[in-house]
């Protein structure tokens, strides 16, 4: 079995008259995150983990700002596609540690819920995602909202069906097809990730 790690970093500033969205869930307060997205640092720092986790590119690479499509788009499509990544490359979430640094909102009052909904984003259970909250003491950021994210996978291990197909398939040939798609020679993720063009290296939010 291996192992991977993934590292992700994102931050926006704060902006009038945007709701205030954060790992997929809506929070009331008077200022949004600014972006080309709907801001969400959270699930954008996520996101980046998992894709640099499987050597897959970043968000940038897969949604460019400078794509009309992606304004205002909601971040957990761009945290599905990290996961569709993660699972052609053959892994799966062990666990995920975040942190969030921001002078507003409290994210502590909130923090169980928002472990809930990443869960859910996530496919995995509240007890797999990890999160906490620091202020920017110190750094001049009390108009910016930053996140860290970190994530540990593991390759999947293939369950060894064979005996099942039998008792489910109708002929000999067509087992005989299956096993051999099951256990026939590894194929190689090294150069797993989407080519894609040159992308504006600006903050996709």
């Amino acid at each position: 079995m291996s192992m991977r790690i993934g590292y992700g970093f994102d931050s926006h500033a704060f902006k009038p008259g945007v709701p205030l969205v954060i790992g997929g869930l809506a929070i009331e307060h008077p200022e949004g995150l600014a972006g080309h997205s709907d801001g969400d640092v959270l699930l954008h720092a996520i996101t980046d983990a998992l894709l640099g986790a499987v050597s897959a590119g970043d968000i940038g690479t897969f949604f460019p700002p400078s794509d009309p499509r992606w304004k205002g788009a909601a971040s957990h499509i761009f945290l599905q596609t990290a996961l569709e990544e993660v699972a052609t490359a053959g892994y799966r979430i062990v666990n995920i540690d975040t942190v969030l640094v921001m002078a507003r909102p409290k994210i502590v009052p909130i923090a169980g819920e928002l472990r809930e909904r990443v869960a859910d984003l996530l496919g995995v259970k509240p007890g797999e995602v990890g999160i906490k909250a620091k202020t920017p003491e110190g750094l001049n950021q009390d108009h910016v909202a930053v996140a860290h994210a970190t994530v540990l996978l593991e390759s999947v291990k293939l369950s060894d069906p064979p005996a099942q197909l039998v008792a489910t398939a109708d002929v000999d040939d067509e087992i005989d097809e299956v096993v051999k798609g099951l256990v026939g020679e590894s194929r190689d993720i090294s150069a797993l990730g989407r080519k894609r063009p040159a992308f504006d290296t600006d903050d996709l939010t």
